[in-house]
């Protein structure tokens, strides 16, 4: 039972020790908001809530349990209200915020009856039969403990119980921003299923696409740098801004911060556009992001934009280190064979493609709607990690993908020329 995250075979032991793991970090999340808060929608295109933590298990026996070994649910009536998130147009598509949910202790009682059989279930069954199932309802948590977050952190700072945190700043834009040139080459993007021993189905199958040389940021783009851009064209501040007494802050997690000019922006596709041609550049493809982060002057391509070797907490900002930004070009150990900072961690980053599957995309039979719905062109390619993305969805292959217009993302950008 191989996982790309785990350099050996993951054991039985191991796969539940990390079933276990994700479930409690998930529920330290949702300890976050006050009680009171439970039925509020902090992000109005978002559902409240209440809605996530009985999505989380209900996907989890939908998915496990139900559909990938053709068992009995728990309780029929919350398979069903809360079998399915949303990424609608407009607040009309989401569930009215009056409608009646379940009381916060029917939902927990819930969770722990699905984490209860799908424990045993994790224990006997033969492990040849689990691994795809097993590892499709663990990405998905981890997924959703980052979108989670973007709740919280739109959540009031009084309506949210403070956790520790660090504010990791030098008050400077970084030394020597310009951009690296980068030659025409190949980059491969997807996998094979035989590279890749378990992935979404937008990460299949690989194809190789010839890239054109160009130019790309050595970092990605600063808030010094979209100030400067502020002030030279009265654009609108991005979500993350808030400015208080002729002074900009960043809205932190659990606190505003005096506005930190070496962090990376977070920034809508729309933002990072209009920047980029301000100054007479562009957003990266998605091939150009990936010959950046993993083609080498010698021809090679690696795993990861250091090498080979697995995400660590000394390549980059991602696996819940911090709960903003640091400083740009923090990790230099984690920096491409070109020299290009940041690509993995700090924030999402932004590329010109649209989503879309590859060339021979087939949906995966366990979770069909996954991508699908989301080939619309209207959601653009993000690659990359931020603080929030869970170590173990760091490889090469994995697609993240948003609206251009959805603020509430951990999403940065660089430009190319």
């Amino acid at each position: 039972m191989r996982h790309p995250a785990f350099a050996e075979p993951v054991s039985r032991e191991q796969l539940v020790d990390w079933y276990r793991s994700t479930r409690a970090r998930s529920q330290r999340i949702f300890s976050i908001p006050l009680p009171e808060c439970y039925y509020e929608r902090p992000i109005s295109l978002r559902n409240p809530i209440v809605f996530y933590e009985g999505h989380i298990p209900a996907f989890a026996v939908n998915t496990f349990v139900k559909r990938a070994f053709g068992k009995s649910g728990i309780n029929a009536e919350y398979e069903v209200l809360f079998e399915r998130g949303i990424d609608p147009d407009d607040e009309k598509a989401v569930r009215n915020k009056a409608a009646m949910w379940p009381s916060r202790e029917a939902v927990q009682s819930y969770g722990a009856a699905a984490n209860t059989l799908i424990e045993r279930m994790l224990l006997e069954t033969d492990l040849a039969q689990i691994s795809e199932p097993a590892f499709t309802i663990i990405e998905h948590e981890l997924m959703h403990q980052e979108t989670l977050l973007y709740m919280m952190h739109n959540l009031p700072y009084d309506k949210k119980k403070r956790q520790s945190t660090t504010v990791t700043t030098g008050g400077q834009q970084p030394a020597n921003s310009n951009q690296i040139k980068i030659p025409a080459g190949t980059a491969t993007l997807g996998a094979t299923h035989d590279q890749l021993p378990f992935g979404w189905d937008n990460e299949f199958p690989s194809q190789t696409a010839e890239v054109g040389d160009f130019a790309i940021g050595r970092y990605k783009v600063t808030n010094g740098q979209y100030l400067d851009y502020m002030n030279s064209t009265d654009a609108s501040p991005p979500h993350f801004w808030l400015r208080r007494g002729g002074q900009w802050f960043w809205r932190g997690m659990f606190e505003l911060v005096p506005l930190p000019l070496d962090w990376p922006v977070y920034a809508t596709h729309d933002e990072a556009e209009a920047y980029a041609r301000w100054l007479g550049q562009r957003l990266p493809s998605e091939a150009e992001y990936h010959r950046a982060a993993f083609g080498t002057p010698a021809g090679e391509e690696r795993l990861h934009p250091w090498g080979d070797a697995p995400a660590d907490k000394t390549r980059g900002n991602f696996d819940f280190a911090h709960w903003d930004p640091v400083p740009a070009g923090s990790y230099p150990a984690g920096a491409s064979a070109w020299g290009v900072h940041d690509l993995v961690g700090n924030g999402w980053e932004w590329t010109s493609s649209h989503f879309d599957g590859f060339p021979g995309f087939q949906p995966m039979p366990l979770y069909p709607v996954y991508s699908t719905d989301f080939f619309d062109n209207q959601h653009f390619v993000m690659k990359g990690a931020s603080p929030a993305t869970a170590r173990e969805l760091v490889r090469r292959t994995f697609r993240n993908w948003f609206r251009p217009n959805y603020p509430y993302v951990y999403a940065t950008f660089r430009c190319v020329s």
